[in-house]
Parts: structure tokens; sequence; C-alpha cells
């Protein structure tokens, strides 16, 4: 017998051996370590379960504790008479998941917390009514509910008592979160990044629910027992109110990333329906009780919303990388919406994140700037709306929006730098009734030298505009066109050809104001026929638009129209070959004599057509049709830095 005794205790001792050499006390496992424990008992969870309802019954158990709970007697067969100790909670944890294999993570805990219910609910409702009722008199006899609550016994284990109450609620407060994030999993956890962290770690919250419920269940047991075992739940509390504040965070996160994302969905059907204006501001600055205020530039004062009520707005959209330049394109904009008072312009600042150096730049812009001004957007609504849905990719737009909320143009400022009040009120109509002009050079060259655009009103006045990045060829061409232009034939014809090297100064020297003027312009330009059907004149403006980082370009105009656009070396080709043609001017005259013979040398010469396309266009065309020939050209991303006009990245 003793043998058998003896046997019996070195096996027990070993396996207590064994689990203490596994676990290393349940408090210092890793959650990776948690992890690789419970998806062992975790099988496909396609077994069918209204978690939801059973954890409302649950829940109304144990706040009250006087409800009954079905099907989990198999938990509370676990649960009930377990010994004191961390090996053990976890080793019964384990089992329960077993049991509950192919169950979904937050049904597991809510049955586990189920069978404790009952447990619990059972032993409070028998001591509330044992003193009036002597069946449960009798069951509490059974349940050693005397034991508990004879008074002597009470005040004495009044604290222990109070301990795990407090645990319970606790363990309680964790299954609601988890029970809101399973709600909450119906979002898109791309789009709510707070709730893809929390839906991730789900499995390890649930498993410290289950151990601290078997806890509870243990102290439970010793507290109505005869003997006065210690049984410190202290560590299961520690740990489960750090789940439940770690929950608490991340709940708030996720509430906060949906309410943005509702916001923002909105926002997206605010501009597909009639909508107060107002609204829209609201939306963007993700406020709901208490709106922004504008700032009103020309008063320095804030003003209400109410000011833009039944208006149409146009929108200077732009970061605090912006010159005074760009501000100064708007001032004509200004005066119109001053000459009708159904327009109003208003600033909205692209900034993140915003710091003291920033706020100050702000200011210093924003006195500059008679309109209104939005002090600041939500980053996660307006900012990412805009980027997103008007493809605002750092360079500054003009949106206008009528009354309604409707958008009559994503970006208007090319209109505004080209034509200015001419194209007012900016809207499609404007723009395709301005698009649709042959003389479209015009307002470029306006921009960089005035003399000369008067000088284009000339009809007979034929006038070479070129440049490049090779100086050489500049100097070639230079002196091929003033010899072009002396030839007898045109001086017969009475035909005047005018030179303008664009980017020079009279002096020699670049002027890297003038050209960067000219290359705005056609990039406007661009901007006005990039979405729409290909035509004549968008097929020349695009042909220009490729020739802009090349050796040499040269564009022919007969007064305010454009003749042609070629690349310097077909250009230049055209010059060279003038005795091959200049018979055909007799008969066809020079314009259509000099188009025939560049197309024919386009077709017999090959060289790559590259168009880079500004960032201003917004929306990148799916396709584009190379200007020089029927094929659709390849598309290539590339980045490029001049060093100037940007902010410098930090890292």
């Amino acid at each position: 017998m003793f043998n058998i005794a003896h046997h019996v205790a070195t096996k027990v001792v070993s396996a207590v051996h064994h689990v203490e050499e596994e676990i290393r006390g349940l408090f210092t496992l890793t959650d990776e370590k948690i992890m690789d424990h419970i998806y062992e008992t975790h099988a496909q969870a396609d077994e069918t379960f209204d978690d939801d309802s059973l954890f409302i019954i649950t829940e109304n158990i144990l706040k009250p504790a006087t409800q009954i709970v079905d099907k989990i007697v198999q938990i509370g067969s676990e649960l009930s008479c377990k010994a004191p100790g961390e090996d053990i909670a976890h080793k019964t944890t384990l089992a329960i998941l077993k049991k509950l294999s192919t169950y979904q993570w937050e049904a597991k805990a809510v049955l586990t917390l189920a069978a404790f219910a009952l447990e619990y609910g059972d032993f409070w409702l028998l001591a509330q009514t044992q003193h009036s009722d002597h069946l449960a008199k009798s069951l509490g006899i059974l349940k050693r509910v005397p034991i508990l609550t004879k008074p002597a016994e009470l005040q004495k284990r009044r604290q222990a008592i109070l301990e795990l109450n407090n645990l319970i609620k606790a363990t309680l407060q964790v299954m609601e979160i988890i029970d809101q994030f399973d709600k909450l999993s119906i979002y898109d956890p791309k789009e709510i990044t707070g709730l893809s962290v929390a839906l991730d770690h789900i499995p390890v919250d649930v498993y410290w629910s289950i151990v601290t419920v078997v806890a509870c269940s243990t102290k439970l047991t010793l507290l109505t027992s005869d003997e006065d075992k210690p049984y410190d739940l202290a560590p299961y509390s520690q740990k489960i109110h750090y789940v439940l504040n770690k929950l608490k965070i991340q709940l708030v996160v996720c509430r906060r990333q949906v309410e943005e994302r509702e916001t923002y969905l909105r926002l997206k059907k605010f501009f597909q329906t009639p909508t107060e204006v107002m609204e829209i501001f609201k939306a963007l600055t993700f406020t709901k009780d208490k709106p922004q205020l504008l700032i009103d530039g020309s008063t320095n004062t804030t003003v209400s919303l109410e000011v833009l009520k039944k208006k149409k707005i146009f929108l200077f959209i732009s970061t605090l990388e912006i010159t005074e330049e760009d501000i100064l394109y708007l001032k004509p904009v200004h005066e119109g919406t001053k000459r009708d008072e159904n327009y109003k312009i208003v600033w909205i600042p692209m900034v993140d994140n915003w710091t003291p150096e920033l706020q100050k730049k702000f200011e210093i812009l924003r006195s500059k700037m008679p309109w209104y001004t939005i002090q600041s957007i939500s980053v996660s609504v307006g900012i990412k709306f805009i980027k997103e849905e008007w493809n605002f990719k750092g360079k500054p737009s003009l949106v206008v929006m009528n009354h309604q909320g409707k958008i009559e143009n994503t970006n208007a400022l090319h209109l505004v730098k080209l034509w200015g009040i001419k194209a007012f009120p900016f809207d499609k109509a404007a723009e395709e009734k301005i698009s649709s002009e042959t003389s479209w050079i015009r307002p470029v060259i306006l921009n960089i030298d005035s003399h000369l655009s008067d000088l284009m009103l000339k009809e007979e006045k034929y006038i070479f505009f070129y440049g490049g990045k090779d100086n050489e060829w500049i100097k070639q061409f230079t002196a091929k066109a003033n010899a072009f232009a002396n030839d007898p034939i045109f001086k017969e014809a009475k035909i005047n050809i005018d030179l303008f090297c664009v980017g020079k100064s009279p002096k020699g020297g670049e002027d890297h104001g003038i050209l960067g003027r000219f290359w705005d312009g056609i990039e406007s330009l661009f901007v006005t026929k990039a979405h729409k059907q290909v035509d004549p004149v968008t097929q020349e403006i695009q042909k220009l638009l490729s020739y802009k980082n090349e050796s040499g370009w040269a564009l022919l105009t007969k007064g305010p129209h454009v003749v042609t656009a070629g690349h310097g070396f077909t250009i230049l080709k055209v010059l060279d070959d003038l005795e091959k043609w200049k018979e055909v001017i007799k008969v066809k005259g020079f314009e259509i004599s000099f188009k025939e013979y560049h197309v024919k040398l386009i077709q017999s010469v090959r060289h790559c057509c590259r168009l880079d396309i500004p960032s201003v266009i917004g929306k990148v065309p799916e396709k584009m049709q190379c200007p020089e020939c029927p094929r659709t050209m390849e598309s290539f991303i590339s980045y490029k830095c001049c060093h100037i006009d940007g902010p410098i990245a930090h890292h």
C-alpha cells in the first residue's frame, strides 16, 4: 500500500514538475507562446452559434446574479472543483478551448463566462432566498452557501469576496469590448487600421478572459470550503485590467476611425446629391456640434460658415509651400467676387501636422489673402478626401463648387493663370468656351511679353518661337532661321517672319522666369485638354509639351494662330531643305507648304516622343495618343528635382 501511494505521489510530483517546466509562470508567457498553445485547440470555426444573444443573457445574470443559462454543462464540469494555481488555470483553459474548438473566439469566452455565471448566479440567488424559501435553504446547504453567508464568515472574507466581484466585473467589461469589436468587424480592417490590430489580438484576450474565469471559479470554491486555503487573485486582476485598458484605448481609436470613415463616405455622398455647402465644410473639418469659424481676410476677424450659405465657392487648395505669385493669380478672381456677391473664395491649407513654425507661416500667408480662410481641416477626412477624390498632389488648385455642393471644376487654376477674369466663373462651360479658341498660344505669350502678344494680332505676321536645352542648337537655329526669313522668295511674297527665343534675355543669358511662365502656360493648356477628345489643337499642345526637355524645339505662328510645332531636328531640316520645297510655296502658299513638308519629314525620321504629364493634371489619363503618330504612347513613372521651389525633406 505504501509503495502504491509512493508511486502515485512520485507521478504527481513528476507531472507538476513537467507543468512548471512547461509553463514557467503563467504571467510570464509571451503573446506568441499563448498563440502557440491556443491555436492547437482551435479548429475550423464552422459551428454556428449566436454568441451575441448569449452574451446579453450572461450579462444580465452577472449583474443581478439571478438568471439561468442553458447549454453550458460541459464547461461547468471543467470549472468545478479545480485546485488553485497558475498551472492548473492554464491547463483548464486549454481543456475548455479544446472542447470549444469549433466555435468562434468570442463564443468560446461567452460560453465559459456563461458556465461560471450559472454557478455564480445560482449561488447568490440561493443566498438571497434561503431565509424565505425552504427549498432554497436546502439547496443552499448542498451548495455550501451558509458557510460564506454566516455574518462572522462574511465579515472575515469580505475583502476576498469584493476582490472576486471586482475581478468578475472587469472580465465582463473585457467581454463587452470584445463584443463591440465583433460588431465593428463589418468594416474593412484595411480602412479601420485600429480594428485590424484589435482583431488580430482577440484570441489572446479571450485566453486571458477564460483564465480569469477559471481563477474566479476556483476562488468561489475555496471561499465556500471549510478549509481556509489562500488563493491570490491579484496577478489575474492586474492582467485582466491591463487587457481591459488596452482594449478600451483600441476601441476609442477604432470608433474614431469608424466615425471618420462614415464622415468621409457622407462627404462623398454630399457631392453626389444637392447639399448645403455649410454641411460640406463641417465634414471637411470633421466638426459636428461646433462648426469651425472662417477667417475673413478683408477684416481679419472670424465669421460663421453662414456667410457661405447659398454661395458659389472657389476653394483655393494648397500647402504652405506657395509663393506670392500663386496668391497674385487669384487677385482678379477676388475682384470678380466683389462685383458678384454670389461667389466667394475660401483658402484651404493642406497641413498634416501643425507646428509653431507652420502656424507662423500660415499667418504670414493668410495676411496676404483678402478672402476667407478655413483654419484647418481634418487629416483623416478632409485632406484624405481632397487627395483621393480631387487628386491633389501638392500643387495649388482651385476647385469650383456651386451653391448646392456640386463640383463644376476640380481645378480651374489653369484657366485663371491663362485667361484671368476673362474665364470667370471658371466652370466647365467657361473652360469649354475658352479651350475651343484656335488662338490658344496668345495668352501664354501675353504672360511673358505683352508687346509681342499685341504684335501677334497682326494677321500676316509669322513668328518662330523656339528654345531648348542645347545652346549650340539654339545658335544654329537662330542663324539658319534668320537666313531662311531673308530668302528672296519671302521678300517677293511680302511674308514677314520674326524670331523669338523663349527663355533668353537680350544679353544672351537664360531668363528662367520667362521660361518657367512659358511652360507653365503650356501645361495649363494641356490640363484643359487632357481628358477631352483629341482634336488638332490638343495634338499641337501635346506635341509642344513633349519638346519641353528636348535639345531644341520650334513653334511657328501666323498672327495669334499656331501653324505647327516641331522637334528641333525636324524643324531645322525643314529650313535646310528650303530649296526642295520652295517652289510649292508659289502654288499652295507658305503655311501649307511648310506644314506638309514638316509632316513628310516626321514620317521619315524616327525619334522618341516623350510627354511629361504635370502633377497639376490630377487624375492621369489611362492612355495617351502620340501627338506625332497614331500610336498609343507607353507610360512610365519618373521623378525629378530642380533643387528649387519646394520644401526640403527631413528624415
